[in-house]
């Protein structure tokens, strides 16, 4: 959850076209919304113990770039929940 915390704000951060926009955590979700390339997408974040679930909502212009952001996020994601395991 530590790690979860920043990590929106660090990853927009990293692509310039981004700004996180809205972040709020309740309990162990956290709803999001951010601006890409003039558009709006919100979306989603479930914590468990064994698993995070990542839900966005994306306007049809953002739908294109989906495939790699979903990739760029699994990638990132796994590696935040396996850094300092244990800690």
């Amino acid at each position: 959850m530590r790690r979860l915390k920043t990590s929106l704000g660090r990853a927009a951060a990293s692509i310039p076209v981004i700004q996180v926009e809205e972040q709020r955590w309740t309990g162990d979700s956290m709803n999001f919304r951010i601006r890409a390339l003039g558009q709006i997408a919100s979306g989603q974040v479930d914590v468990a113990d064994d698993h995070v679930k990542v839900q966005v909502m994306l306007p049809w212009l953002l739908q294109r770039f989906a495939e790699m952001a979903q990739a760029t996020i699994r990638k990132r994601g796994q590696l935040l929940l396996t850094k300092d395991k244990g800690k």
